[in-house]
């Protein structure tokens, strides 16, 4: 990764100097629980698409991108707290979650401090342009997390259903930087589209790669604890690829642990997934996605900022964690 971020290394760095700044509150337990999450090891992706995106396309201004850049990363922190809340997770990058040490109200109230923290940063600049499409990505977020309420512990979850929830959930961020930083660096519209769609793709190809992780990797790597999904009633790509391909003796097994979030069968999760080669399904339609993100990149000129979109991109579905 740090090839990667090297073209805007220095921007990064402003980034983190400012995200410290903007968590200045006099309520101390915001302070505390914010700067827990948002200094817990992230890899900070979205503030760096904006980064490099405006960058690909030209842009050489004031400090506005490090602005957006700490409103993209604000926002994702704030769903990262409303999720583990609704998980129940008490681990998260191999640390305790903020709701395991404060509770859940504590969790969630800082989760809107940080989310109207953002939105106050971005009143400062009165971009409207940028408010509307922050605007439409918060309320896809919301509109994906009730989705994925919806459709926890139910065993007739398909990949129509799946790719839906990851779209709004967390592909619709990743679009969101790409887009602002686009609007930032250039004074037409030439690029915001083909960087709105490239950014799609890379948190499709992103999530994807997620969800079989939870499956493939082991905690100490991951940084949470693996298996969570199946636990928690969500039926992932894996696992929908599995259930309609594995043999019907399986099938009331599998069914019993969506439905309870039941680990008891989880040797028999692993056998179906492996035997009907749902890892190799997963993992080629991440990289269709990915495919889908380079070529998008295409119409980019060439900067070392685009190489590493490109980088980013491979990366993506190359991770283990």
């Amino acid at each position: 990764m740090e090839s990667i971020r090297a073209p805007v290394a220095e921007d990064l760095r402003a980034v983190t100097e400012l995200i410290v700044t903007e968590l200045s509150s006099d309520v101390p337990l915001i302070r505390t629980i914010a700067q827990h999450i948002t200094q817990g090891g992230g890899k900070r992706l979205r503030p760096l698409l904006v980064l490099l995106t405006a960058k690909a396309v030209g842009y050489d201004h004031d400090t506005e991108h490090h602005e957006l850049a700490a409103v993209i990363e604000f926002i994702h922190t704030a769903t990262l707290l409303h999720d583990d809340v609704i998980d129940r997770s008490e681990l998260r990058r191999g640390q305790r979650t903020a709701n395991a040490i404060w509770d859940n109200s504590a969790s969630v109230l800082v989760g809107d401090f940080l989310y109207s923290r953002a939105f106050q940063i971005l009143a400062r600049r009165s971009h409207i342009a940028v408010m509307k499409v922050l605007a439409n990505t918060t309320n896809q977020i919301a509109e994906g997390e009730v989705l994925q309420l919806m459709h926890r512990h139910r065993t007739d979850i398909t990949e129509t259903h799946y790719c839906d929830v990851i779209r709004r959930k967390t592909a619709q961020l990743f679009s969101a930087a790409a887009e602002i930083g686009a609007m930032l660096g250039s004074k037409t519209d030439t690029f915001r589209k083909p960087l709105a769609d490239f950014g799609l793709h890379l948190g499709m190809a992103y999530q994807i790669i997620d969800d079989l992780l939870d499956y493939t990797s082991d905690s100490a790597t991951m940084g949470k604890n693996v298996g969570n999904d199946l636990a928690e009633g969500k039926v992932t790509l894996p696992l929908i690829h599995a259930l309609h391909h594995t043999e019907p003796s399986l099938i009331p097994r599998i069914h019993q642990a969506i439905q309870h979030g039941d680990l008891t069968h989880w040797s028999d999760v692993l056998d179906a997934l492996q035997t009907t080669q749902a890892y190799r399904y997963t993992l080629d339609r991440a990289k269709q996605h990915a495919q889908s993100a380079q070529s998008l990149l295409a119409s980019l000129p060439l900067s070392p900022y685009r190489q590493s979109l490109s980088a980013l991109t491979e990366f993506t579905v190359q991770r283990n964690s």
